[in-house]
């Protein structure tokens, strides 16, 4: 039984709300939080999954999940599209919850409270 870790959601629809919540660590769960197959950029202790065929099908963009990628430090050539989920490294190659200096610079960029 796959377990929980914490998760920064970020819907590409600007009216949905941006969260942080428990989420199932598993690769069937991520597909259907991004809609399909996942791709993987990768930060400083982090990563986010992002939908790999989002510029094709096409999926909305992601302007908020965009700025902070940007923001977290990894320049971007693209655009971002679809629903964003950033998670932790964590040992062995295995995820783990979204580090505390990502949801705070997340918090900081889109003035809200994101406690989980």
């Amino acid at each position: 039984m796959p377990k929980l870790i914490y998760a920064l959601i970020i819907p590409a629809q600007l009216n949905a709300p941006v969260r942080v919540e428990p989420t199932e660590n598993s690769v069937e769960n991520y597909q259907s939080l991004v809609a399909g197959n996942i791709e993987a950029i990768t930060g400083n202790g982090w990563h986010v999954l992002l939908n790999d065929q989002a510029m094709h099908l096409p999926l909305p963009l992601n302007p908020r999940a965009e700025v902070l990628i940007r923001e977290a430090g990894v320049p971007l050539e693209d655009t971002v599209g679809g629903t964003a989920v950033f998670l932790g490294h964590g040992s062995s190659g295995n995820d783990a919850n979204v580090p505390g200096h990502v949801v705070s610079l997340a918090e900081r960029l889109f003035e809200t409270r994101l406690a989980a």
